[in-house]
């Protein structure tokens, strides 16, 4: 226990496994912990004098399997093994912590998602005249990436979401702030775990030290990151983090790369969830988001690059133009995709491979992988020879056999190794000469024990003499006692059985001790050939982590191609104009989704913004389109699927169109669907002026923005002024003058478009067939009449009686707008009754408050109604009529006192 307690507070706030034997044990608060995540037993021990204390623990062998459960709880795990055979130990066996396992930090393939980067972000605040920045630096511990960046402080909640880290390294001071910058963009608890360091972590001089000496050089300019001081410190917090979890065994950490935020389309929080980039909303999976019907990719690198990719659409129309450039040399070539493609299923991860050999965790099997995967890289250079220019061409320059490291790989291991090195038969025969001489001693034993069996039978005539083995005596003659007497003197009996007796000689236990020693021979060997091996491609991993990167490009640029070709998607026209012109658009992941035998209805969208070399295609196509239509008619399809036609075109993908023009956007906000943020106090009408907000405060002409039902959360006037308010300052802001879909169902708004140049209205067509609606799903020129609101709530499964009576309020409602008796602020007419209707509004000058009520049903009315709905006259016997037709009187006249 003392060693236990030494070892513990090395690693203060981590698990620790400690192994005993074939057990991993846990004590204490630990053992309480994982016996509650892992749902093992919770026993007790005596230590010494000392009271009992709690204890948990598992097989040695179970670790894979439990390992991944106390990981994703948020726990840091600490593995302490043996680190001698204790046949050997005088005293207490030796033991250590070989790596501090967290959510940030894993190598294990059962911790590791093959499609998911697992990043570890260090977060470190600027002082002084750089109070207002933020330093973030994230690495994927598996795979060798490692960035940094410097942000607005504003900014990192969005930063790190769209990073998306399982673990965050921060300065125990500043925990709250981090705190802070999430909530500002979430609600609920954090997404990632929050590990806490001193602050002498966070140091300028020791970040700077700590990079300088792990990638031996005298200065960091040769990285772009010199002068980014802030980012330098959240880096080498990082790596020095990196370094104590691994015991400084990172090599494979070979460079550092500036992440550049501006190089890509700024996607809030709520777009990147509401557009379903990569996971549904309604159960977070993988089916039902963009990446699901995008996801073509063949190799795990591949699918991890397609997922950065398309939660970071570039903005420079020169790169995008180069990724479509090449998809479309892919797409035209189906028998050179297929082919490629075809290569491609047989590539491994060589990312993770590589992180591996240069931990030393590579076993035989993961090395042949690699090098099986180096082997086929000489085909598909073979297979893009005729493409000399552009990204396949560079990408096809940056592949490099590698054939030195393949050839030693094949020349050395078995094809097929066994899963543990123990096991033997790991090096190829004729590999080393001593090994393979040992391995005939070892495997002529039978034989030799066969001619041992038959030749001391025939000297002694005991015709049932037999040769066994056991773990206690080894090597044994065992002698019936039928024929004991016939044992000769020299033989040395050993063990007594019921039936028989057994016996040992010298020239057995010569044999024994020469196969036992060619056995352990055999596995020293194999374990320093191994070991060499790795050694030997540790020092060439960095031209197999560059194959690693343009195997991954090339998967994803042939997978969207052959998505392109699966699902009818076009090449889009990109550009630097403020023109958004879709024609036919899809909704990628809808129309994939319909059932068999439904058609997706297409629909066309134009916008303009008063930017750039088109300014007059605003007024033309409309920078601002309200759409208005009932619910279920697919307002919130067409705006999403606007949206992601732009993003695929900015990541570099066909669109699901019949054609398109993108004009780059260098920002996408969405306002869609109602949520809330109980925990912090939020309503759903708050979280939605919220976005609204940070749409409003963040957007520029060059941005496209999509708002949903935008002011549904409070009262009718309220949110009709709200959203009216908007589209004015969406329109007259030539800051914010960016194109934007509105859909609504304030039928009012449709006068804007007379008032306002750039604003169109649209509406989504619906029929009236036989007291029921259809839903055409096509969006057309002019705003609907109304929103067949009732008419969904019958489709939904409301009770019959319900749907009736809103019918019936909703006539009462429509039957007393008397928009005509009512002057521009709503007084009171007639009789002095609150009717006060829905004035016309297309007189209102821009900005003027708007005179909108609803008349309020009379409550004795309502109560008549109702009572005459329920009548059934055709039943009624004449003195019931009498009756009823008195207890209406008493009811309409009574009440009023007349």
């Amino acid at each position: 226990m003392r060693q236990y307690w030494k070892i513990k507070d090395r690693h203060p706030g981590a698990i620790l496994l400690f192994r005993m034997g074939d057990f991993y044990e846990t004590f204490e608060d630990d053992a309480v912990t994982v016996a509650d995540v892992l749902g093992i037993t919770l026993t007790k021990r005596g230590n010494g004098a000392a009271e009992e204390i709690p204890l948990a623990g598992f097989p040695h062998h179970a670790l894979d399997q439990h390992l991944p459960k106390l990981v994703q709880a948020g726990h840091r795990v600490a593995v302490c093994e043996q680190l001698e055979d204790p046949k050997h130990a005088r005293t207490i066996v030796k033991r250590g912590v070989v790596e501090v396992v967290t959510p940030g930090v894993a190598f294990r393939d059962p911790l590791l998602d093959a499609k998911h980067s697992t990043f570890l972000a260090a977060v470190a605040w600027g002082e002084g005249r750089e109070a207002s920045t933020v330093g973030v630096a994230f690495a994927d511990a598996s795979t060798g990436e490692f960035f940094l960046t410097e942000a607005e402080v504003g900014r990192l909640g969005s930063l790190l979401q769209t990073v998306a880290p399982a673990e965050v390294v921060v300065d125990k001071r500043h925990v709250d702030r981090l705190r802070d910058a999430m909530r500002a963009v979430q609600g609920g608890e954090l997404p990632f775990a929050v590990t806490k360091q001193e602050d002498w972590v966070f140091g300028l001089d020791f970040a700077t030290e700590t990079l300088l000496r792990h990638f031996q050089t005298h200065s960091l300019k040769g990285f772009g990151v010199d002068g980014l001081s802030v980012g330098i410190t959240a880096a080498g917090a990082a790596l020095y983090y990196l370094g104590e979890t691994q015991k400084g065994r990172i090599p494979h950490v070979r460079r550092l790369q500036r992440y550049r935020s501006e190089d890509h389309i700024a996607l809030d929080p709520a777009t990147k969830r509401n557009l379903e980039l990569v996971a549904s909303m309604q159960d977070g999976r993988k089916d039902g988001s963009l990446v699901g019907v995008m996801d073509a990719t063949l190799t795990p690198m591949g699918g991890r690059l397609l997922r950065q990719w398309l939660v970071r659409p570039l903005r420079d129309v020169g790169r995008i133009q180069q990724r479509l450039d090449a998809v479309d040399a892919l797409f035209l070539a189906p028998r050179l995709r297929r082919s490629v493609r075809e290569e491609l299923r047989h590539v491994g991860d060589l990312e993770r491979l590589c992180g591996k050999v240069c931990t030393g965790r590579a076993t035989p099997r993961d090395l042949v992988a690699l090098g099986t995967t180096l082997r086929r890289i000489p085909p598909i250079q073979a297979l893009l020879d005729g493409e000399e220019a552009g990204l396949i061409g560079r990408l096809r320059e940056r592949l490099t056999p590698c054939s030195e490291t393949a050839a030693a790989i094949a020349a050395a291991l078995a094809d097929e190794p066994p899963a543990q090195l123990s096991a033997g038969g790991t090096i190829r025969p004729g590999f080393d000469a001593e090994l393979d001489r040992l391995r005939e001693i070892a495997g002529s034993g039978k034989q030799y024990l066969t001619e041992l069996q038959a030749r001391e039978s025939e000297r002694t005539g005991i015709p049932s003499l037999k040769v066994g083995f056991n773990k206690v005596f080894g090597y044994y003659l065992e002698v019936t006692n039928a024929h004991k007497d016939k044992a000769p003197e020299e033989w040395i009996r050993k063990q007594t059985l019921v039936n028989a007796e057994r016996y040992i000689t010298p020239e057995l236990k010569e044999y024994e001790e020469t196969i036992l020693t060619a056995q352990d021979t055999i596995g020293q060997i194999e374990a320093r050939l191994v070991e060499e091996l790795r050694e030997g491609v540790a020092e060439a991993v960095e031209p197999i982590q560059a194959n690693a990167q343009a195997l991954a490009a090339l998967d994803v640029l042939a997978g969207f191609a052959e998505v392109a070709e699966r699902n009818g998607y076009v090449r889009p026209e990109v550009d630097t104009s403020a023109v958004l012109d879709i024609v036919d658009g899809r909704h990628p992941v809808v129309e994939r989704m319909l059932p068999a035998g439904e058609a997706f209805i297409p629909n066309s969208v134009r916008l303009g913004a008063p930017v750039g070399e088109d300014p007059d295609v605003a007024t033309e196509a409309g920078q601002i389109l309200l759409i208005t239509g009932p619910n279920m008619a697919g307002k919130s399809v067409v705006l999403r699927q606007t949206a992601l036609v732009v993003l695929l075109a900015q990541v570099g993908a066909f669109v699901p169109a019949a054609r398109a023009r993108v004009g780059v956007v260098d920002a996408l906000f969405t306002r869609v669907g109602a949520s809330d943020n109980l925990a912090a106090g939020e309503s759903t009408f708050l979280v939605e002026m919220n976005e609204t907000a940070n749409i409003l405060n963040n957007a520029t002409a060059r941005s496209l923005i999509l708002l949903d039902e935008v002011g549904r959360g409070t009262s009718t006037f309220d949110g009709l002024s709200l959203a009216w308010a908007i589209v004015e300052h969406l329109h007259e802001t030539s800051a914010v003058a960016a194109r934007t879909l509105f859909a609504t169902h304030y039928h009012e708004l449709d006068a804007l478009s007379e008032r306002l140049a750039r604003v169109k209205s649209f509406s989504v067509r619906v029929r009236e067939h036989e007291g029921r609606v259809v839903f055409l799903r096509t969006l057309v020129p002019g705003g609907a009449d109304h929103s067949y609101g009732i008419e969904v709530a019958r489709m939904a499964g409301l009770p019959p009686s319900v749907v009736a009576r809103a019918k019936r309020v909703l006539r009462h409602l429509e039957a007393h707008d008397v928009a005509a008796e009512v002057g521009v602020h709503g007084e009171p007419v007639g009789d002095g009754m609150p009717a006060v209707g829905r004035p016309s509004v297309s007189a209102l000058p821009a900005g003027a408050p708007l005179p909108v009520a609803l008349a309020v049903p009379d409550p004795i009315a309502t109560e008549v109604l109702d009572h005459l709905d329920r009548l059934e006259p055709d039943r009624m016997t004449p003195i019931e009529a009498l009756m009823a037709l008195a207890d209406l009187k008493k009811t309409a006249g009574g009440e009023r006192g007349v």
